[in-house]
């Protein structure tokens, strides 16, 4: 079996292991499996031509469907799940995903692949900003050079459960000397164990519309993917602020943030920016400025 093939195979069986958790009223394995088959459906919906078997084409249908999984993953985690994505909007994908490579029909659903944006691989961000230094800045760019907005991915809050406590995090506002420069700015969150590794869905913010002075504001919430308690130890919440360079033509990470879980109580929290490449393991560390500029945020804590 070519591999493609074998990772057509992995893909409709994960989809499989989905629909039937979700039908049996699994709902909980229902939601990781759709949002781990998303995440690996939009990875190669994005991955440079070079380096996937997959034609353009392809990749636009494959991050449709991404975006119909975490559709109906947050369809589950809704109290109002009969006004979202159905199982039976979920199960018209399956022919799709089954056919693939033949497919030529016009996709069911009216949605476009989240997120639309260009991926940088490891150390080519950090190139393109070493050229773009020595040929003197990006300049702002006129409307018409920016790609198409990116819509928010926030994810709706979890069921209660009793004894469990759920995180909610207003992202209020971030301090940046040029933050009025910033071009589309948006926060990306993620929540990684001790070794960088995902404990939940990657959420996007929708993008900041009001700078002024030295801050970027958002008051925007996100709604953790994990109860409290369910957290690995070593765990922390990540916030990767990006923007978009229009002479370029990528978003770009320009700092982070992140909260461990002794940090995590009711009510505001200031936390220290540091330097890209966003270091999940948390070993290199280096503050982004010896100004005082921080991320703003406020914490809300649900115990049932």
């Amino acid at each position: 079996m070519s591999d493609l093939n074998k990772t057509l195979h992995k893909w409709n069986a994960s989809f499989k292991k989905g629909t039937d958790f979700d039908s049996w009223g699994q709902l909980v394995e229902a939601i990781d499996e759709y949002q781990i088959l998303a995440r690996q459906l939009q990875k190669e919906a994005q991955s440079p031509a070079n380096s996937s078997d997959f034609t353009e084409d392809h990749k636009k249908t494959i991050g449709k469907i991404a975006t119909c999984l975490e559709l109906r993953s947050a369809a589950l985690q809704s109290t109002q799940s009969q006004e979202g994505f159905q199982l039976e909007d979920i199960k018209k994908l399956e022919p799709i995903l089954d056919n693939l490579l033949t497919f030529n029909k016009e996709f069911p659903f009216d949605v476009q692949p989240v997120p639309l944006r260009r991926i940088l691989a490891p150390g080519e961000e950090e190139n393109l900003e070493e050229e773009e230094e020595e040929e003197g800045g990006a300049g702002v760019g006129s409307p018409d050079s920016f790609p198409p907005r990116v819509p928010g991915t926030l994810l709706p809050r979890l069921p209660s459960e009793p004894g469990m406590t759920l995180l909610t995090i207003r992202i209020e506002k971030i301090g940046l000397k040029d933050a009025g420069q910033c071009i589309d700015p948006y926060m990306t969150v993620s929540v990684k164990d001790i070794n960088g590794i995902d404990l939940t869905p990657v959420q996007d913010t929708p993008m900041a519309t009001r700078k002024e002075d030295t801050y970027v504001h958002f008051n925007v919430e996100i709604e953790i993917q994990k109860h409290v308690e369910k957290l690995t130890k070593g765990a922390a919440i990540f916030f990767e602020f990006k923007h978009y360079k229009p002479k370029k033509r990528f978003t770009s990470t320009k700092c982070f943030a992140f909260m461990e879980m002794d940090e995590i109580k009711s009510g505001q929290i200031v936390i220290e920016l540091y330097k890209k490449p966003t270091d999940f393991k948390r070993k290199k560390l280096q503050l982004l400025t010896k100004k005082p500029l921080y991320l703003h945020l406020h914490q809300t804590l649900h115990k049932d």
